[in-house]
């Protein structure tokens, strides 16, 4: 794989992740006044844009697995790290939001 490929898989992972980690914030925000029905949708559309980056992770992965060589940059390297917090940032809000839920019945 080349490094321009390379550097397009790795943008689009920040993008997805990106839009992801936004919208979890909005979910959080959704949380703390109290519109949990609109915190949920928050977050299941930050799962949307999560699936996007994940193809394209997945994609690199299938071509390492198939024998492609691929020299990793630096780029990517913070592709992975925005992608894995921001999947974590959305698992803790999924557990936040039944919290918020719980604590307001």
């Amino acid at each position: 794989m080349d490094s321009e490929k390379l550097q397009e898989a790795a943008f689009e992972i920040i993008l997805s992740s990106g839009d992801a980690r936004t919208l979890v914030h909005e979910g959080f925000k959704s949380m703390r006044e109290g519109n949990y029905e609109e915190a949920e949708v928050h977050l299941n559309e930050a799962n949307d844009s999560l699936i996007k980056a994940h193809k394209a992770q997945t994609e690199l992965l299938q071509q390492y697995a198939s024998g492609e060589k691929i020299e990793m940059e630096i780029i990517m390297v913070h592709a992975q790290d925005h992608l894995m917090t921001t999947m974590t940032l959305r698992e803790v809000a999924i557990e936040m939001l039944s919290l918020y839920q719980k604590v307001s019945q």
